[in-house]
């Protein structure tokens, strides 16, 4: 399995090339469908995360995700951009259950969506999940 290369800070364009790395070290045996995800905090770090499936499928985690957990578990700090990419026609979003671990840890962050054609997207987390549940409900 490839390795991510080690990302330390920033330039143009290396968030994009952080995200197509990860995305070549995703464990997706049963669908085949490889996702990566690249993250930058207010200092310009780059963490990366890939999908990692198991054959107990509620046990399989996004890149997203991977990316959040990394992220936080190396002393992070705010996050300023996201990069999804997937080898899909249409952009894939993230899920519901990344689009939450986003928002609580990333807030209303930037967010582009690219796939391997070149295509990408870019908006607010807040645009694609405009009614966030968060600790302000609690």
């Amino acid at each position: 399995m490839p390795k991510a290369p080690r990302w330390t800070a920033a330039a143009p364009g290396s968030l994009l090339e952080a995200a197509l790395a990860a995305r070549e070290c995703a464990h997706a045996p049963f669908s085949k469908f490889k996702v990566g995800a690249a993250i930058e905090d207010e200092s310009g770090r780059v963490f990366t995360g890939c999908n990692i499936e198991n054959a107990s499928y509620g046990l399989t985690i996004c890149a997203e995700r991977v990316a959040v957990f990394k992220a936080i578990s190396e002393a992070a700090g705010r996050i300023k951009r996201i990069v999804v990419v997937a080898d899909t026609e249409v952009l894939t979003p993230p899920c519901g259950a990344c689009r939450q671990i986003l928002w609580e840890f990333c807030g209303d962050a930037e967010l582009t969506l690219a796939n391997l054609a070149g295509t990408q997207e870019t908006m607010s987390l807040k645009e694609i999940f405009p009614r966030p549940f968060d600790a302000s409900f609690l």
